[in-house]
């Protein structure tokens, strides 16, 4: 008895017949039963690591695309951004609707203007351009409690086809701080790229990882093969102890059947002597 796992009923059974064969079957079902749900636990393991490793796969070519385009906006801004002589960026801000010339107050202002008025329907609609890069204003529609929000976003994209925006592309109130925002959004880039760089580089720690696993193989599968062949012949030796009392069975039916008469006989003659003798 194992006074740890305890012991199940087939063995149980098995120690009170006396019958060591039993016993020993008991305990081979009972190795063959713990390994073959091994088995299958290693085997579901294997089956979600393909499907894991499938995700991974296409979530490390979809980072390793937005990364490309990252760094190529990223390349773009810093050979066409300009400084002033005082060795801060310029930020020459095109809108649609003002001079080349405009001052950031006038620039602000528009800007305002956009997120007062603009009704773009959901799409993105191209308000002007900076270094390049393409300014855009979407409206965004919302419920809260009823009553329809209506939101303007602003965001700026680039060659890359990525859309940036700086405070969740809402434009300040104040002129000044209105003017710079998509410069702001712009000068965001290298914290990305970072975080689309550390995304791969944990991808690619957990891919061979999940590879050795859908390329494993059971290591167990011969010990199971064993105790299957040991069980198949306890199983034999049993069925082979059992087969000759069966054949016996019908001779002793036979050999009662002999009897019976004599004893019926038997019976008959006792009860004669014992009736009485009719008078005449």
């Amino acid at each position: 008895m194992d006074e740890k796992a305890g012991m199940n009923f087939s063995e149980y059974v098995a120690i009170l017949s006396g019958n060591t064969d039993l016993l020993d079957k008991a305990k081979l079902e009972k190795q063959i039963t713990g390994l073959e749900s091994e088995k299958q636990a290693f085997n579901r393991s294997k089956f979600s690591a393909k499907y894991k490793m499938q995700d991974f796969t296409e979530l490390l070519d979809s980072t390793q695309s937005r990364l490309n385009r990252m760094s190529l906006d990223w390349g773009n801004l810093q050979q066409r951004i300009q400084k002033r002589s005082d060795g801060t960026i310029a930020n020459p801000v095109l809108l649609d609707g003002l001079p080349p010339n405009a001052d950031i107050k006038q620039i602000g202002a528009k800007l305002n203007q956009f997120a007062d008025k603009a009704r773009t329907g959901g799409q993105y609609k191209e308000i002007g351009t900076l270094y390049g890069f393409t300014l855009l204003v979407k409206t965004e529609m919302s419920e809260k409690e009823g009553v329809d929000i209506r939101v303007n976003r602003f965001l700026v994209q680039g060659e890359g086809n990525i859309k940036y925006t700086y405070s969740n592309g809402i434009i300040a109130k104040d002129e000044k701080l209105a003017a710079v925002n998509f410069l702001n959004a712009l000068e965001k880039l290298p914290g990305y790229i970072q975080q689309e760089q550390k995304k791969i580089a944990e991808i690619q720690k957990d891919l061979p990882v999940l590879l050795e696993v859908v390329n494993g193989t059971w290591s167990k599968e011969n010990r199971l093969s064993e105790l299957k062949t040991e069980l198949a012949a306890v199983e034999r030796k049993i069925q082979l102890s059992i087969t000759p009392e069966i054949k016996e069975e019908p001779l002793e039916q036979a050999e009662k059947q002999k009897e019976t008469p004599k004893i019926q006989e038997s019976i008959t003659t006792t009860k004669s002597n014992f009736l009485p003798r009719s008078v005449f």
